[in-house]
């Protein structure tokens, strides 16, 4: 039951628009970057993470299908100004 639920959300992630999540991050980093203990703030942190997950999902699939037409692998790209990943405790 439980694996069908997390099947259900993130087909339900997947139908969304990358541009829209992406015009959220900023909006939930502030948020999750506020600590509270509270559910706001832990839904906070879970859409955040969402967002990262949904930009990362399409980098790796965009590189693997350039590296397929091309067949040779991916240059990596110039970091961009976005999110820097760090560890929260």
């Amino acid at each position: 039951m439980l694996e069908k639920s997390l099947e259900k959300i993130a087909d339900t992630i997947l139908s969304l628009d990358e541009a829209s999540l992406t015009s959220l991050w900023e909006k939930y980093k502030k948020r999750m970057e506020r600590f509270e203990p509270s559910r706001e703030w832990e839904r906070a942190v879970i859409v955040f993470f969402i967002i990262n997950a949904v930009r990362a999902k399409n980098q790796i699939f965009n590189d693997q299908i350039m590296k397929k037409r091309d067949g040779k692998p991916a240059a990596p790209k110039a970091p961009k100004a976005g999110p820097i990943l760090r560890r929260v405790k």
